[in-house]
């Protein structure tokens, strides 16, 4: 059995530069806002696992550097200034006090790797996305709001704790072309073009997972199954607007509720 390679990443942090907000670029701010307010938004809907789980986002630039919590900060504290700048072997570009969850490192690595389109990775280990990732048909068309991700989930089987690299090959062979992801026995996953989009698929994730769970505490019998070809037909009118539509439109009202409930995710 060939040896796995696990997560070690060893690195001088004396030696790292001092975060500098004045030395980074205006893209590079704007990813972190995004960032920020994204782990707020997902705290907000309660959807956070204290300091664990995790969310993502490129750095704009030919470095392929990518933005991640800094580990041991609670959801709804991070800022766009203590996000941590990693590369794509886990090493952070600036100096810091925290570390960064080597899990988080592997499945992140593996899908901004993945795609030039995975700007933004966010993975829960939310309630109902649990429950529904522990269920052996996964998620099922029985709500307008799963038809609308058909077609565009993939699976991945649980395989422990996400410390082996070598489950990246895995994870990127299983996500495929797909948008999301339910990590089995584990959790959820969504990638986008940015947070908006990224943050809008998991919110449809979610929310179908939550009517999933209450549907079935009836029973599997007295579900209702759509029509054959509903679920492909439903998908097939509202894909677009995964990708810029939705999100330009809930986006700012987001933003906005996040600056009424909690604010200074942009300091």
């Amino acid at each position: 059995m060939a040896q796995q390679q696990s997560v070690a990443i060893k690195v001088d942090r004396a030696a790292l530069p001092p975060f500098d907000r004045n030395a980074i670029s205006a893209a590079e701010w704007q990813a972190r806002v995004d960032l920020a307010a994204t782990y707020r938004l997902v705290a907000l809907h309660g959807w956070d696992d204290m300091v664990f789980t995790h969310i993502s986002a490129r750095v704009p630039g030919p470095e392929h550097h990518f933005l991640i919590n800094p580990y041991g900060m609670m959801f709804e504290e991070i800022t766009a200034s203590s996000l941590v700048k990693i590369d794509l072997e886990g090493k952070p570009q600036h100096a810091t006090p925290h570390y960064v969850n080597a899990a988080g490192f592997t499945i992140h690595s593996a899908m901004h790797i993945h795609s030039e389109n995975a700007n933004c990775v966010i993975h829960t280990h939310s309630d109902d996305g649990v429950a529904v990732a522990a269920q052996k048909h996964g998620l099922l068309p029985i709500s307008q709001t799963a038809m609308v991700m058909w077609g565009d989930i993939a699976y991945h089987d649980y395989e422990g704790v996400a410390l082996d690299l070598d489950e990246r090959e895995r994870l990127l062979r299983d996500m495929g072309d797909k948008h999301c992801m339910v990590l089995r026995n584990h959790g959820l996953l969504t990638v986008g073009k940015n947070c908006a989009d990224a943050f809008l698929r998991l919110y449809y994730m979610e929310r179908a997972c939550t009517y999933q769970v209450k549907a079935l505490s009836a029973g599997m019998e007295n579900i209702n199954m759509p029509n054959q070809g509903m679920p492909e037909h439903t998908a097939e009118l509202v894909q677009w607007s995964f990708d810029g539509g939705a999100g330009k439109l809930s986006w700012p009202a987001l933003l906005r509720k996040l600056d009424r409930e909690n604010p200074g995710y942009a300091d």
